[in-house]
């Protein structure tokens, strides 16, 4: 594994030929979530089977979170957290993040980057996240003027509908895998599944994964991961 920066960010690459991201294998730029730290899900290269020669790069968010390990691709009010744990109800359908086009900036910057010193065009590259990072990985792809290869939604939920929602027909045809935790306490199941029917509404090729846990990666998403990969 190695630390590199591709376009705007720095990123963790691995797999490959070399286990540094060589080779000709495809490709997943995969975005770890709020306060997690940049390598947070770079173990998931190990523990993941998947086609031969597969490659992985994990961006590391730019925003830190009180000087510690913890990242984030745009920053979010901690009242939030608390009422969610209360169980109250939040809807953040129409939340807009005012830092989203400035983090999808940033992560265009390193998909392009990709695509120059790994070989691998936009459109053949698989992008993804868990939780933020997968919010920023739906809004890449409803505004990318090329659609990834594939979507990869960990624990993800609606926002920017406002925005999205005009843009859902990009993902026409496209690939995608959601997974969810039927009892998330912290993005509810009932949000997943308005991101669901927003994105089979714009056409997309969506497998849909419930697993009774919250806001994580159980062996189920895992073996779903691998699966889609494969495909």
């Amino acid at each position: 594994m190695r630390k590199v920066r591709l376009g705007e960010l720095e990123a963790y690459v691995t797999g490959g030929a070399d286990g540094e991201g060589g080779g000709d294998g495809p490709l997943v730029v995969l975005l770890h979530g709020f306060g997690a730290p940049g390598f947070d899900l770079v173990d998931l290269a190990q523990y993941v089977p998947g086609p031969q020669g597969l490659r992985w790069v994990f961006p590391e968010a730019p925003l830190t979170l009180d000087g510690g390990p913890g990242r984030a691709w745009w920053m979010i009010d901690a009242a939030l957290f608390e009422q969610r744990m209360r169980g109250e109800r939040v809807d953040r359908s129409d939340e807009l993040p005012p830092r989203l086009p400035t983090a999808r900036a940033e992560l265009s910057s390193l998909l392009d980057a990709v695509e120059r010193e790994l070989g691998v065009p936009r459109g053949q590259q698989l992008l993804g996240g868990f939780s933020q990072g997968s919010m920023l990985a739906v809004d890449q792809a409803l505004h990318a003027a090329e659609p990834p290869r594939g979507l990869i939604l960990l624990s993800g939920t609606l926002i920017a509908a406002s925005e999205w929602a005009p843009r859902a027909e990009a993902v026409r045809g496209l690939p995608i895998l959601q997974t969810h935790g039927k009892s998330d306490p912290i993005l509810p199941y009932a949000d997943a599944e308005r991101l669901r029917s927003l994105l089979e509404g714009g056409g997309a090729a969506l497998t849909f994964v419930a697993f009774e846990g919250g806001h994580e990666l159980p062996p189920a998403a895992l073996r779903a991961l691998s699966t889609f990969l494969r495909a």
